[in-house]
């Protein structure tokens, strides 16, 4: 009797299960269909989950996994270990506003990923990713020319690598050659071409909050970039077509100026003022035939807010770079390869207290695309060059797999 009682028992629970299931996914899918707003204007939703499985023989900057950029120690015994990381998986919310007055259209963007760190410490934090907010802006439509404010990417940030791993923290960024950030500030977009103009050109200008390396707590703002009380200024023009065998190119030009109070907020010494400037050049072609090549160069001085210079502060100059070429093998395949250094001027370095002397990446990657679903398999190789010629090598091989919504 007592095991024909466990039986049903069983029975009841498993029907139970299947009942509270049944109750969730079927109201779930029914909500899904509506999104309704508190005003007149249409709001879609996007974004992509994204998980990640990776080995590594060093701990990485800015963090293992889907952030890793370059060696952060060397690790000589006991060096490969397994890991995953879904920090990557980000919402995007698209407002797309109504015409006011009949003069100009307004709309906004918000958009998250989880790469704000892990839940404390403890032994289950890991699996407890807190979201980060990445953009927040306001759009202000009229004509030709688009008006934004809010936290918006700065006009320095261009051309990203292709990449299954590496998407927030894309390739090369802040270790071989690309720069670039998001402040909050006043964006001014102007499309300077009709529709039927081979060439397209647009022209960017932007004024946004200064920064440095701080604000140094997690209340309030207040660096020395802050405390110059002049904005950062960068100004953008933009060129794009189609070849003549039926492939695309693009191209643009950017540069930077800010200015930096050393001494700080309220501080009774004369202002100590370091000036931060930046040219960088970008370009993109994609053939009929499958090829493709892409790069960012830049030559700058006292940027390592904008993540240049091996992410390094102080009054230090330097140039970075990165080119990757890809081949489209067919409609669903395709491979990629990437080489990026970034080589900081060796004097300033030491004089700014800092320690990379240069950093050099190659990334090997391929993909396959289905649909909103993509699966990508990519090694990574980078080597950082300290101050005592002490080069550091780490390596990463990773699998990816996304779902894009």
């Amino acid at each position: 009797m007592r095991v024909e009682g466990s039986r049903t028992s069983a029975r009841i629970r498993v029907a139970l299960v299947l009942a509270v299931l049944c109750l969730l996914i079927q109201p779930t899918a029914g909500l899904a269909q509506n999104v309704t707003t508190g005003g007149a204007d249409k709001l879609t939703i996007k974004g992509f989950i994204i998980a990640t499985f990776f080995a590594q023989n060093q701990n990485f900057v800015f963090g293992n996994g889907q952030s890793a950029e370059f060696p952060a120690g060397d690790l000589t015994e006991d060096e490969w270990f397994l890991d995953g990381d879904l920090r990557n998986t980000r919402i995007t919310l698209v407002w797309n506003g109504p015409d006011v007055e009949g003069k100009f259209k307004v709309g906004g963007v918000l958009e998250a990923d989880f790469f704000g760190g892990f839940n404390g410490s403890g032994a289950f934090s890991d699996e407890q990713q807190i979201p980060r907010l990445r953009l927040a802006y306001v759009d202000v439509i009229k004509g030709k020319t688009t008006y934004r404010m809010g936290q918006a990417w700065t006009p320095l940030f261009g051309n990203v690598p292709a990449s299954p791993t590496h998407v927030a923290f894309p390739l090369a960024y802040g270790s071989a050659g690309m720069v670039g950030w998001r402040f909050p500030g006043v964006y001014i977009y102007r499309n300077l071409s009709d529709k039927d103009d081979a060439i397209k050109k647009k022209l960017t200008f932007a004024l946004f909050s200064g920064s440095w390396s701080g604000p140094g707590n997690n209340l309030n703002s207040g660096s020395a970039g802050e405390a110059s009380a002049t904005p950062q200024v960068e100004i953008r023009g933009d060129f794009s077509g189609k070849t003549s065998g039926g492939g695309s190119w693009s191209t643009y030009l950017v540069g930077h100026y800010d200015k930096k109070d050393l001494s700080g907020i309220g501080a009774s010494a004369p202002n100590d003022s370091l000036d931060g400037t930046a040219v960088q050049f970008g370009a993109k072609w994609a053939g009929s035939s499958g090829f493709s090549l892409a790069g960012n160069a830049y030559q700058g001085t006292a940027i390592g807010q904008q993540f240049g210079h091996i992410t390094q502060f102080g009054d230090i100059s330097g140039f970075g770079a990165w080119i990757q070429g890809g081949f489209k093998f067919n409609p669903s395949w395709s491979g990629h390869l990437l080489y990026g250094v970034d080589d900081p001027d060796d004097a300033d370095v030491v004089a700014a207290g800092a320690s990379r002397i240069e950093n050099q990446m190659i990334a090997v990657s391929t993909q396959y695309k289905a649909g909103p679903y993509v699966f990508g398999l990519e090694w990574l190789h980078d080597t950082v060059t300290s101050t005592a010629n002490v080069e550091t090598d780490g390596d990463q091989i990773s699998a990816s797999v996304w779902y894009k919504f």
